[in-house]
């Protein structure tokens, strides 16, 4: 199987109030887990962005106050401390120009001796767009339109210059962008960084399927929204119907069912024994929910003001604003009135408070047990093609991937589930991917 590390930030995974939770911005928190990621043999180390800090009811939500680093800059710095880990970026599609992007992206494959990887984010959120040029002028079907050419006209870059080292003048017309000039960059060690592209919705799979070389679904991909659960998230079954869907639309663009690695987001929470997982398991998903967590996450879904309601009470007995607005830079999807009606049920049929429905009703995928058990779990997900590995989203930063790489790394070594040792040199190569230069 495949693994890869997600660095918790700015958002209501990560339990800031444990005493062992650390710094998101200083650089001793980066180079930790990835160490740790590295010591474990992993893939590659993921880093979200963020854009711009969320607002709820005109005010930063206090979970962004810390804000983020740029991934690239991040990135290159792990480049120096690492020697085999992968590292992804998450750099959005909408609001960059593929020639500047291109060549950051090249630039850290070739410091990084081709261990570069893009996870391609998109948006058409105005609010975000403020904070550029264009402004949120991309209406939210264009975005992936725009996303394809740049990534289109990304690899033309990383691709002008000959396998032996000659520069070839490009040029690219196109709906979205029209550029010509020489790239001034050779091909990188890998040809070009491994693509990723996060997001779990129709329109995520089928450009997943024609481009991408990493599909991260479930968790977080594309942004929590409430009342959404992931396709994935539910059963061993609803892994494998994902994985199938993804995998039977990549032969319509003439690619491999091994040229696509579906990886969904998970947590994974240890024990003991069952029931000492189970309660620790329990008692992060109340961390990361306090009770101004709830009332803001109910009412994104409500879409007003809910500060007078008892987060430990019942669900507001009143009808939800239609279009809800009271939350800007969140990704939002579904009918947020049909959502509302989901919670009521739900807290009807288990006796829920606002606070414990939304723990319920937000709940990720959690492998939870001893590390015999989540060992057997997490291979029976891949041999049953369910997935092809997983990015492990830990609880804390920056070690909250110790106890996995010690305690469950070594079991699945033993199953002969994963790796003892890297193999290759590339990011390309861990993952088991063609080589773009090769295949021309």
């Amino acid at each position: 199987m495949h693994l890869a590390a997600h660095f918790p930030g700015d958002n209501n995974t990560t339990v800031w109030a444990d005493p062992d939770s650390g710094s998101q911005i200083e650089f001793a928190s980066f180079e930790h887990l990835a160490r740790t990621a590295e010591r474990g043999l992993f893939d590659f180390f993921f880093l979200a962005e963020g854009l711009r800090l969320r607002e709820h009811k005109g005010r930063i939500h206090d979970l962004d106050v810390v804000g983020r680093p740029e991934s690239i800059t991040v990135l290159n710095a792990l480049a120096a401390v690492t020697e085999r880990l992968g590292l992804a970026a998450t750099v959005n599609a909408t609001f960059n120009e593929p020639y500047e992007l291109a060549r950051r992206f090249a630039t850290l494959d070739h410091l990084s001796g081709g261990r570069a990887a893009w996870n391609m984010g998109t948006s058409s959120d105005a609010f975000t767009g403020e904070n550029f040029r264009r402004g949120g002028f991309l209406d939210r079907a264009e975005r992936y339109t725009r996303a394809a050419e740049f990534l289109d006209t990304a690899k033309e870059l990383w691709g002008s210059w000959t396998p032996d080292g000659i520069p070839r003048p490009f040029a690219h017309r196109g709906r979205h962008f029209d550029i010509a000039g020489e790239f001034t960059l050779p091909r990188s060690p890998q040809g070009h960084p491994v693509v990723i592209q996060a997001g779990d919705s129709e329109e995520g799979r089928e450009f997943a399927a024609s481009a991408a070389d990493v599909i991260f679904s479930g968790w977080g991909s594309g942004g929590y929204s409430p009342g959404r659960r992931s396709t994935w998230q539910s059963s061993l079954e609803d892994g494998r119907a994902f994985y199938a869907d993804v995998k039977r639309r990549l032969a319509k663009y003439g690619r491999r069912q091994g040229d696509l690695k579906v990886m969904p987001g998970v947590g994974v929470v240890l024990g003991d024994t069952a029931a000492e997982a189970q309660e620790r398991a329990a008692e992060i998903r109340r961390q990361q929910t306090s009770p101004q967590t709830a009332l803001l996450t109910m009412e994104q879904i409500w879409g007003v003001d809910l500060s007078s309601y008892d987060p430990d009470g019942p669900l507001p007995d009143i009808d939800p604003v239609v279009d809800p607005a009271l939350t800007q830079g969140r990704t939002r999807r579904g009918d947020t009135v049909a959502i509302a009606e989901k919670w009521r049920a739900l807290s009807k049929e288990k006796g829920l408070s606002i606070r414990k429905t939304v723990i319920e009703a937000g709940g990720r995928h959690l492998f939870t047990g001893t590390p015999e058990a989540v060992a057997r779990e997490l291979d029976e997900h891949v041999r049953r093609e369910a997935a092809d590995g997983f990015i492990l989203v830990p609880h804390l930063t920056p070690g909250g991937l110790d106890e996995f790489v010690d305690r469950v790394v070594p079991l699945l070594q033993e199953r002969g589930a994963f790796r003892t040792e890297y193999r290759g040199t590339t990011l390309r190569s861990h993952l088991g991917l063609p080589d773009p230069v090769s295949n021309g």
